[in-house]
């Protein structure tokens, strides 16, 4: 069975001084012999995900194969260069070290692993993806990105909107096809939530 571990739930709040504080969910999927990072927070927080790692297992940076920032932002990409075993995919583009690999994720999406896979999700940025794990204690769960900024945005479309969208119009039919999808979607900037549960209320 797949395991999906939120190290770290991503938040953002309004600062009095009219500053924002903001970080991004940090996620570590498990699957057989295949350990995946996704989105690896801002470049001051590397010692907590080092940390947070040798919790689980005694892992390490280097026991990490795949590091999926689910878009280039700054507090998504932060602490790739942790990851210097790993394969890298940015958005839609998969590298290792100078070794850059050809995938058109518009039309397909990426097996990591029996039960994992990346798919493309325009619409906060145009080459964002989420992280698809089927197979988990929890059915399965979506890891989005800012495809959903948090549980919130499901009734206030502008808590999403006003957070930046490329497009508009993708971002709303990928959202509607990612509800459809799973049964938990971790977004990016809130705690994991239920689907069922969040369409209900």
């Amino acid at each position: 069975m797949n395991e999906v571990h939120v190290l770290f739930e991503g938040y953002s709040t309004q600062n009095p001084d009219g500053s924002m504080s903001a970080n991004c969910s940090c996620v570590l999927i498990k699957t057989g012999e295949v350990r995946i990072l996704v989105d690896s927070m801002t470049p001051w927080d590397g010692p907590k995900i080092k940390e947070s790692l040798s919790q689980h297992h005694c892992l390490s940076q280097d026991d990490i194969d795949f590091v999926v920032s689910t878009h280039g932002h700054s507090d998504h990409v932060g602490n790739n260069n942790l990851f210097l075993k790993a394969t890298h995919i940015v958005g839609h583009s998969m590298s290792h070290k100078d070794k850059y690999f050809e995938h058109d994720f518009d039309a397909s999406s990426f097996t990591l692993s029996p039960g994992v896979f990346v798919k493309a999700t325009p619409g906060h940025t145009l080459d964002s993806v989420s992280v698809i794990v089927t197979d988990t204690r929890l059915g399965t769960i979506a890891i989005v990105g800012d495809l959903f900024e948090k549980e919130e945005d499901l009734l206030d479309d502008q808590v999403w909107i006003e957070a930046g969208s490329e497009n508009v119009s993708k971002q709303r039919q990928n959202r509607a096809a990612i509800l459809a999808l799973a049964d938990q979607i971790v977004p990016g900037h809130g705690p994991m939530f239920s689907v069922h549960k969040a369409k209900v209320s």
